[in-house]
């Protein structure tokens, strides 16, 4: 069975090589890009990817701006945003488009694995006989 795959979209290099040790190293195969635009070309290019873990504000294209246009081009990955400061209307926004989870730096690493396992393998319903 191969790993899922995560993408991590954010502008600062050691918070992009942090989550992908830590991904790696609890099973995950990841990808990371330093922004929105360059987050959909490597979709575009690759792919594959279950859960895309974003920044909330970044040059470029921000996490939220990626959120909206992966929503309209009908994108199935699971949305992650992060970011230390996550406004009533940012957050009304993010909802509202869809994202999975709304993370505030600085966060447990242990509660980003816990979502990312609960998205990238997500539980079979029950059903009774």
């Amino acid at each position: 069975m191969d790993a899922p795959r995560i993408l991590i979209v954010d502008d600062d290099q050691e918070s992009r090589n942090l989550l992908s040790e830590v991904l790696q190293a609890n099973g995950y195969a990841v990808g990371a890009v330093a922004d929105g635009v360059a987050a959909r070309e490597e979709l575009r290019r690759e792919g594959g990817y279950t859960v895309v873990i974003a920044d909330l504000r970044m040059p470029r294209e921000s996490g939220l701006e990626l959120l909206r246009r992966l929503r309209q081009q009908k994108a199935t990955q699971a949305m992650v945003l992060m970011s230390s400061f996550i406004s009533a209307s940012e957050r009304k926004l993010a909802q509202e488009l869809g994202a999975h989870a709304l993370l505030e730096k600085p966060f447990r690493l242990a509660e980003l694995l816990r979502v990312v396992g609960e998205l990238a393998h997500p539980k079979p319903i029950a059903i009774s006989p």
